[in-house]
């Protein structure tokens, strides 16, 4: 019997995908659920399992090819073998199958596609994440190249006479052209403007330095810096509900809810995963939260709902070590804050210059429904927040 394979529904904000490189070739054999392809959209890349065990009889949609929802990409003969198909190849048998999962490292998607294009098997590659999971960082290293472009992507170097000037010419993947897309629209269609302000981090930093070890503890997850910028953020969106807003045609849409987005960093580039109804979580399931966006973008196992909405985002240059930037709204969102490293800083305080461990703070913002006043003051109500009332947070 031919059972058809097709592409898993997609979001409704998500409207086509990218076959990226299938893992079976035509006529081989495939387990049940066993990842044929790894589809990219342009907010995560998905694995597509096998719906059923036989041989890959037909491949319609080759590596590279732009699908939709629910389309037909290959069909697997149930009842095919290596006997009665001229293309089959023989299953492997469960020892085998064993024995080569025993030997062989877990393969991120993303390193699996470089390891290929430079004709690398994982059993070549040491890995070095997690589990000894093999990275896009181990394979370029086992390749002897800093920076290889990807493997979906078509390359071409140029070289002048002199041989020493080498150019690449690399397609964009989905996720960069649609962040591209994003930060266009946005400069294009919202008037965006910048407001800064300086917390001073001491309160912060004396009260996780109290809490880190029983919090971790209690929780099984380290107290970092990122929570208490929700919570602080939260308290300046009650306060001016106008900054938790978007703009919807001619429309204020005014958001009785507050999901927060988190800059992650990924080898795909930034994701933005969203924190649901922050007012109702302590920070330790903030923590959590957060932790486990990081994991998740990084295995690239982020899914479409954790990155679609959100009324109003966080990034944090400041881990890269950024003193100061402007950030980009996030489009539909009317604002997003911007956090940097945080320095020490001489700073005048009752007539004396101390030095103080200060982070610069940038709120960008839609002037088409923010005024500057209200911009001002919610940035000054963050601040506010993170230096006078953080402590009823642990303390209580």
């Amino acid at each position: 019997m031919l059972v058809e394979v097709k592409v898993p529904v997609l979001s409704e904000s998500v409207a086509e995908a990218t076959l990226l490189s299938w893992h079976k070739k035509q006529g081989e054999y495939v387990e049940r659920n066993e990842n044929l392809i790894d589809i990219e959209t342009d907010k995560v890349v998905l694995e597509l399992p096998a719906p059923v065990a036989g041989v890959l009889a037909k491949i319609i949609k080759g590596d590279g090819a732009m699908v939709v929802s629910s389309e037909i990409i290959a069909t697997i003969d149930t009842a095919a073998t290596a006997a009665t198909t001229v293309t089959a190849v023989a299953a492997p048998s469960v020892t085998e199958s064993a024995a080569a999962a025993a030997v062989t490292p877990a393969m991120m998607p993303a390193a699996r596609k470089m390891a290929a294009e430079e004709n690398l098997k994982a059993e070549e590659i040491k890995g070095t994440g997690r589990d000894g999971r093999i990275t896009k960082e181990d394979v370029a290293a086992q390749a002897g190249t800093k920076s290889p472009p990807p493997a979906t992507a078509a390359v071409a170097t140029v070289a002048t006479p002199s041989g020493n000037r080498p150019e690449q010419r690399v397609a964009m993947s989905r996720l960069r052209m649609r962040i591209a897309e994003r930060l266009v629209q946005s400069q294009s269609t919202a008037a965006i403007l910048t407001t800064f302000n300086e917390v001073n981090m001491q309160a912060i930093i004396d009260l996780r330095a109290r809490h880190k070890q029983g919090f971790e503890k209690e929780h099984g997850v380290k107290l970092g810096f990122t929570s208490f910028f929700v919570k602080a953020v939260v308290a300046a969106l009650k306060k001016f509900p106008i900054v938790n807003a978007s703009v919807d045609g001619n429309d204020i849409v005014y958001h009785g809810y507050y999901d927060i987005g988190i800059a992650v960093g990924s080898p795909r580039g930034l994701v933005v995963p969203i924190i649901r109804d922050a007012d109702r979580l302590s920070l330790a399931e903030i923590e959590k939260q957060i932790a486990g966006f990081s994991k998740r973008a990084q295995e690239g196992k982020l899914t479409i709902e954790e990155l679609t909405g959100g009324t109003f985002s966080i990034t944090n240059g400041g881990v890269y070590g950024s003193m100061l930037s402007t950030p980009i709204i996030n489009p539909p969102q009317s604002a997003i804050l911007g956090i940097h490293a945080t320095k020490d800083r001489p700073v005048a305080e009752n007539g004396q210059v101390v030095i103080r461990p200060i982070n610069y703070l940038a709120l960008s913002y839609d002037h088409r429904i923010i005024d500057g006043r209200e911009a001002v003051l919610s940035l000054v109500a963050i601040k506010e927040a993170l230096e006078n009332e953080m402590d009823s947070l642990l303390e209580t």
